[in-house]
């Protein structure tokens, strides 16, 4: 009997790279969608797709969409309290403009920058296992693929940066995670900070200060980047 591989399956691809809305290749999610969407019918439940222009030269890795967050409403980071921090963070230094209201009819655009999670569905407790974050992971590596301009990648958070260094084709032992790192991998500079989640900001483990101070060095190198271009 003849068998359908995963690029070749409607429910795993809509599109090119891209997970269908009933994408299979997570056991463990796709019941914890199915769970959801029978519990809240009117959520996204689905996985998540990137948000933002291709064209854009900087990327904004994240971990997986928040229960009540991006899986609620579509788009990544909104709906929850990392959104809040991360959109207000990128209109401040250039990245967004418009309005953030944490639902996906708001005025919020970004400028230069797209947003995507190394995992599109939601794990339970927020954690996905190593086995869902390889499957999951040629989803980021099409995404990279087709961001033809892309100068940087901020990771967020200790997973985002692993799947992140594993997508570009870098060994993990080679490339080790630390808030406010900067690393060369081919034509890609990839920064770290901490995950901008309640949690982090919480326990003080990330301050608003602290993640300002990222973007800070991202916008800096976009520009110097923009400038030796022309």
């Amino acid at each position: 009997m003849a068998t359908t591989s995963r690029t070749e399956n409607p429910a795993f691809i809509r599109d090119s790279g891209k997970p269908g809305r009933d994408c299979p290749g997570c056991p463990r999610l796709v019941a914890f969608r199915n769970q959801w969407r029978a519990r809240e019918p009117g959520w996204f439940n689905a996985p998540v797709e990137s948000f933002g222009p291709p064209a854009a030269r900087l990327l904004i890795v994240g971990l997986a969409p928040g229960l009540q967050g991006a899986n609620r409403t579509g788009r990544p980071f909104t709906g929850d309290y990392a959104g809040d921090l991360l959109y207000g963070t990128l209109k401040e230094f250039g990245f967004a403009r418009g309005q953030f209201d944490a639902r996906v009819d708001d005025t919020i655009e970004l400028v230069d920058a797209r947003i995507t999670n190394a995992v599109r569905c939601v794990p339970p407790e927020n954690k996905p296992t190593p086995a869902e974050i390889n499957t999951c992971r040629s989803f980021l590596e099409s995404t990279i693929a087709e961001m033809k301009d892309l100068r940087a990648i901020v990771a967020l958070g200790r997973i985002a940066h692993d799947a992140t260094v594993t997508a570009l084709g870098a060994r993990k032992s080679a490339v080790k995670f630390g808030h406010g790192a900067r690393n060369e991998i081919g034509q890609i500079t990839l920064f770290d900070s901490y995950h901008c989640s309640r949690y982090n900001t919480n326990t003080g483990v990330l301050t608003p200060e602290m993640f300002r101070a990222v973007f800070a060095q991202v916008r800096d190198f976009v520009d110097d980047r923009r400038l030796g271009a022309a």
